[in-house]
């Protein structure tokens, strides 16, 4: 019985997240108080691509992946897994002697334009992208001036304000390390600890957005990301730490005032708002 992990990218804008959201059974327990539950089930990167998995592979594969990205989220590099059980002789499952280039065709010749595997490869039985999981990155890429994107305003966030890549850089690397983070986490996370560990937190410029904005716009917007690697991650951690880090650009807060706002443990005692989820991407997970 093989298992097959899958690289995974997606345009999260017309996406309810990764995480499959149906309908409850008529037999299930009613919600816990405050729980809502859709009535229909909802377009969800995890549901689109399991359903194309199983046309792929003829059999009802159950797909599980390794972040759960919010709505409008972006990904490069989520991973996610599958167990087939190959049937030669009724003709289903995805036997390792088919190829996995030839899987990946298979997949996204099933999928929407919005979401694509980049890759395959066999994995052990006990391989879980959810536990095996030792180093995530994201990014959160900003436009910043007085002219609003076009072209690429689905994946970066615009303000108005310059922001100071100096100030921002020395705040980022103030975050690196093992600390309590339950003030850049949405205070109903749901997590038993709020205590992670950042490997790496940097921002940089990276040029005036496509070639073709920049071509017919002249003076387009500067754009700027920040780059943070780490063990895992609250609920909306890296929107409130690029929000921070936000406000320190624009000089509202000081880089000085990171291990401060640390130490109070407390979401409001943090000046940096939860920025939209566009400009956020998953870009990679190590193994």
């Amino acid at each position: 019985m093989p298992r097959y992990r899958l690289i995974i990218a997606y345009d999260g804008t017309d996406f309810c997240g990764w995480q499959i959201q149906r309908p409850p059974d008529e037999n299930a327990p009613p919600p816990a108080p405050g729980e809502e539950r859709p009535r229909t089930e909802l377009r969800t990167a995890q549901g689109v691509l399991e359903r194309a998995v199983r046309e792929a592979v003829r059999e009802p594969v159950t797909v599980t992946g390794a972040s759960r990205t919010d709505s409008g989220v972006h990904a490069w590099g989520q991973c996610a897994s599958f167990l087939s059980t190959p049937d030669t002789d009724k003709g289903v499952g995805w036997p390792p002697d088919r190829g996995l280039d030839t899987l990946v065709r298979a997949i996204n010749g099933k999928l929407p334009r919005d979401i694509l595997v980049r890759s395959a490869e066999l994995v052990d039985d006990e391989f879980d992208p959810i536990s095996g999981a030792i180093e995530k990155e994201y990014t959160y890429t900003f436009a910043t001036g007085y002219d609003r994107p076009l072209w690429d305003r689905r994946y970066v966030f615009h303000t108005w304000h310059e922001l100071d890549i100096a100030r921002m850089q020395r705040a980022a690397e103030l975050l690196v390390g093992e600390h309590d983070f339950a003030s850049f986490a949405q205070i109903n996370h749901g997590r038993k600890t709020t205590v992670r560990r950042v490997f790496g937190c940097s921002v940089e410029a990276i040029g005036s957005g496509s070639p073709t904005q920049a071509a017919q716009f002249p003076g387009t917007t500067e754009r700027l990301r920040v780059r943070v690697s780490g063990s895992g991650f609250l609920y909306n951690m890296v929107r409130i730490l690029a929000g921070t880090l936000m406000e320190i650009g624009r000089g509202k807060a000081d880089p000085e005032q990171i291990p401060a706002i640390i130490g109070s443990k407390d979401r409001r005692a943090n000046p940096g708002p939860t920025l939209p989820p566009q400009g956020l991407r998953l870009e990679w997970i190590r193994y």
